[in-house]
């Protein structure tokens, strides 16, 4: 059993296949994927695969690198969405100042906004977090009662263990198979196993062998491999225990 807790199948690479790709994961194993939206756009989509496939469910958010277009009613219709039975989290969310595509303040405003958002309709949040450690942290301090996922998490095991007091979970992408991985795997060796979720990001950050493809759910076992290898235990544990922990994260039965 395999749970991929963040793809991003409204991606136009999957334009071609997407159907025939997604018809397949059963049968690979993927027991379950979330369909991450980034924008309005991609979240109805989410939740359109979450309506055709039974596997599948979706979160709702507005990525940093668009915060720069949020309007008060881009929040209400992102309640409304996440009101769909399969709608699991807000996200992804957060703060990204490596690439700065919006304004650092304006992030910071609906990085709150849809905190609130989540607080709001208990919810969990996927939390992304690039060159900002700092102030996503200063920021989630102020809603303690909010949790859910920093995926693809980025960070040392001094911020994971901050996080993780906290409550959250951590969630790696096939980056942790690259050879220059240096802070993942610390972290993934000393942090609780019933915190930790597997995630492709698909299309991106494909794992070795793969690296420099198209990234898809399919390649979710190469980065159980690498967790395995750190666990000391068999990939078919790895895959049961972050799956339940996916379950877990968002409410899933």
């Amino acid at each position: 059993m395999y749970f991929d807790t963040h793809a991003h199948y409204s991606d136009e690479r999957f334009n071609e296949d997407r159907d025939e790709l997604l018809g397949s994961m059963n049968d690979a194993g993927i027991t379950f994927i979330l369909n991450a939206g980034c924008c309005l756009e991609s979240s109805g989509f989410g939740l359109t695969l979450a309506d055709k496939y039974p596997f599948i469910y979706a979160s709702v958010g507005v990525h940093p690198h668009d915060t720069k277009g949020i309007t008060d009613e881009t929040v209400c219709d992102l309640e409304q969405m996440l009101s769909h039975p399969k709608a699991v989290a807000v996200g992804e969310i957060g703060l990204d100042y490596l690439y700065d595509y919006s304004p650092r303040d304006v992030q910071k405003k609906w990085f709150r906004e849809q905190l609130e958002l989540s607080r709001r309709i208990k919810k969990p949040v996927i939390v992304h977090m690039r060159e900002a450690t700092a102030d996503t942290l200063d920021l989630i301090r102020d809603y303690r009662d909010v949790s859910g996922v920093f995926h693809c998490f980025p960070g040392s095991w001094e911020t994971a263990k901050v996080l993780l007091d906290m409550g959250w979970f951590l969630s790696y992408t096939g980056v942790i198979t690259f050879k220059n991985a240096r802070k993942a795997p610390e972290v993934i060796g000393k942090m609780p196993r019933d915190r930790l979720m597997l995630e492709t990001d698909c299309p991106y950050m494909a794992p070795e062998p793969m690296r420099g493809q198209r990234n898809s759910s399919l390649f979710l076992p190469y980065i159980a491999e690498k967790v395995a290898d750190i666990w000391g235990v068999s990939t078919e544990e790895v895959a049961e225990i972050t799956a339940k922990n996916g379950m877990r994260c968002f409410g899933i039965i």
